[in-house]
């Protein structure tokens, strides 16, 4: 299984200490729809840089670019518009806990 990353590109500086209502709502579902990814083995680990660019990232893991593009479109906060997503290919070299 390949492992891939998506980055989550936020619209301004400061995003999380800015949301709108509505984007709050968004980001509500997306992160109910990464917890459904870990839950099922898909994600391996998610969160938001800190500081004033808020870039969140997804590590998971899929079959092909395909498939993970279907998983990263599939995120409330891409799917809806309210960040751009992008999508790259990478090897989880070191994990605390894998060998």
């Amino acid at each position: 299984m390949a492992e891939w990353i998506y980055f989550l590109h936020p619209p301004r500086d400061d995003f999380a200490a800015t949301m709108t209502e509505g984007e709050a709502e968004v980001f509500g579902e997306h992160f109910a729809h990464l917890q459904r990814l870990l839950a099922d083995g898909t994600l391996v680990l998610a969160g938001p840089t800190l500081g004033t660019t808020n870039t969140g990232i997804a590590v998971l893991e899929a079959p092909d670019r395909d498939a993970a593009e279907a998983l990263m479109n599939a995120d409330p906060a891409i799917a809806r518009g309210v960040v751009r997503g992008e999508l790259r290919e990478m090897r989880v070299s070191l994990l605390r806990g894998r060998d």
